[in-house]
């Protein structure tokens, strides 16, 4: 029998719904804060949440709060799935109430452009270390869509700390949920964060209505470059490969429920970055990261072609067609050269 332990989820979006649910189907106490007190009454009393999981019915053990301070009542763990960009203010209001120790698990995808730190770097850097047990990271091929469904669903938990990887393992894993470790935290944040890179990429091949020849390329070429760059940052070459790599980059550059391919798509129809963010009305976490990583590819001296060229038509207003040709125009190289710079460890 598993124990039962007070868990509060800080973000009452699609992910963060869909976890909770994970969640509460193993029998655990589950608070869901959200900021929108109409989403919370209609949680609490419709167990529902349309806006972001149409037509889903939430267990009754998910209890919506409104107050922060509430939801982290007696929590020990907390799943931080809030958008990148609201990481650091989120956890400052956290530690503002938060007495005791606590185990941060995030389930968001991203880098922050400028200081260029990965998400558990930023809970770090914001949460005083009496306060924090442990930062974990939860990743992998994952729609909250299908998560919500109880559909098969594999993922990876990562921490500098094995211990509490594990005890995270334990509290989401269940018939429907699989919950793998992977120790290479620098490998699964990298590989989750910059696969939405590409899924924008492959987005607006769709868009411009190239062929699955087209998307096959930009997907291997994406892994090999998602891998450059995170070697050269100290992860493991064989975690691209997995769950958190090659898995992850799979389902968000194929599925219709990525918003990263959705934005890329529109992009690749003709619409401009603006029109299709106010389209999408919720956050495209590969925009942000597209800045961040082309930032690191040029601290790391690392070569990568499609995160440069989708830079250039993101925020130097190059259409689309033109950035796929100026990809399709580059200089000749080995194929074998990525393969054998990463098992040298470059």
């Amino acid at each position: 029998m598993k124990s039962v332990e007070s868990i509060a989820v800080i973000g009452a979006g699609s992910w963060g719904t869909a976890l909770a649910m994970v969640l509460a189907d193993n029998g655990h106490d589950v608070r869901l804060w959200g900021h929108k007190p109409e989403q919370i009454d209609e949680i609490n009393t419709h167990h529902t949440n349309q806006k972001y999981l149409p037509d889903i019915t939430l267990p009754k053990n998910i209890i919506g709060h409104v107050s922060l301070g509430e939801a982290l009542e007696d929590a020990e763990v907390l799943v931080l799935a809030v958008p990148t960009k609201a990481i650091r203010e989120v956890v400052n209001k956290i530690t503002v109430i938060r007495k005791d120790p606590m185990t941060i698990v995030h389930v968001s995808k991203g880098i922050e452009p400028n200081s260029l730190m990965r998400i558990s770097e930023m809970i770090e850097e914001e949460t005083p270390s009496h306060l924090l047990k442990s930062v974990v990271v939860l990743s992998g091929p994952s729609h909250a869509e299908e998560v919500s469904l109880r559909q098969p669903t594999t993922v990876t938990v990562s921490s500098k700390e094995l211990e509490e990887a594990e005890r995270i393992q334990d509290l989401f894993i269940n018939q429907h949920f699989r919950v793998y470790t992977n120790p290479d935290i620098i490998g699964v944040e990298i590989g989750g964060a910059l696969k939405n890179i590409i899924a924008l990429a492959a987005g607006i091949t769709d868009g411009l209505g190239y062929g699955d020849n087209a998307k096959a390329a930009l997907i291997t070429r994406g892994l090999a470059e998602i891998a450059r760059l995170g070697v050269k940052m100290g992860a493991s070459p064989l975690t691209f490969s997995g769950l958190t790599g090659i898995g992850d980059l799979i389902v968000t550059c194929t599925s219709v429920h990525s918003r990263n391919w959705r934005a890329g798509n529109l992009l690749g129809k003709g619409q401009n970055l603006q029109e299709v963010l106010d389209n999408m009305g919720m956050v495209v976490e590969g925009v942000r990261t597209t800045k961040a990583a082309h930032q690191l590819a040029e601290k790391y001296q690392v070569t990568m072609p499609i995160t440069d060229v989708l830079y250039s038509v993101l925020f130097e207003n190059v259409s689309a067609k033109d950035a796929v040709e100026l990809l399709m125009a580059r200089g000749k190289t080995h194929e074998m050269e990525d393969l054998t710079n990463l098992l040298g460890g470059q």
